[in-house]
């Protein structure tokens, strides 16, 4: 009887040391780290400051490609995370607020701020807001939402953002692609975000 010759089901994703770890479909391609490294200096990118000490991308797309990080074109998922220290001021400003925003606005006075100064999503939608305490300190929330970009292509994100006891490291894991695949692959992404551990040091 054949048995033990089918291929893995994902890909385990680790940074040992910030003890973060998480898992993605086996077939998702990974994105070169001289690929993801030219994305965060793209000019007026959104998520250009999010480069940490760990960066990491892999796309689920067949031609995987770095700049569907910010594209609203993402037709399949693309999974980002990263982890970086956070500054004494940003430690002693974090809240629970402040992980909800720490990509895209999310809050309401977030998204007023942004109003302001031009941002380009519009249309935002939240799914999810759950705080979320896995234990050892770490805590943080895990939101789902909506925005459309300039020429009404409407996007779905799925962001857990965590930080541990103390409030001196950031953890992120954002997956997105356009709503319709989102709705489609909502099981499986579900399975990757819930995936996400963060071990406290």
């Amino acid at each position: 009887m054949a048995t033990g010759c089918a291929a893995p089901q994902f890909t385990y994703v680790s940074d040992s040391g910030a003890n973060a770890f998480f898992k993605v479909p086996f077939g998702w391609h990974r994105i070169s780290d001289v690929s993801l490294a030219a994305q965060f200096k793209t000019p007026g990118s959104v998520l250009g400051q999010a480069a940490g000490t760990w960066d990491i991308a892999f796309d689920a797309d067949n031609a995987p490609a770095a700049v569907h990080l910010f594209s609203p074109n993402a037709a399949q998922p693309f999974a980002f995370a990263f982890v970086t220290p956070l500054s004494a001021s940003a430690s002693n400003a974090m809240s629970y607020n402040g992980l909800r925003d720490v990509l895209l606005p999310v809050t309401s006075t977030a998204r007023t701020q942004a109003a302001q100064s031009s941002f380009p999503l519009t249309h935002f939608k939240l799914l999810r807001d759950t705080v979320i305490t896995p234990g050892q300190g770490v805590h943080g929330v895990w939101d789902t939402y909506d925005y459309t970009y300039p020429g009404g292509i409407t996007d779905t994100f799925d962001q857990v953002a965590l930080t541990n006891s103390n409030n001196t490291q950031l953890y992120v894991l954002m997956v997105h692609c356009k709503a319709a695949c989102y709705s489609h692959n909502h099981d499986q992404l579900d399975t990757i975000m819930s995936s996400f551990t963060v071990r406290s040091p």
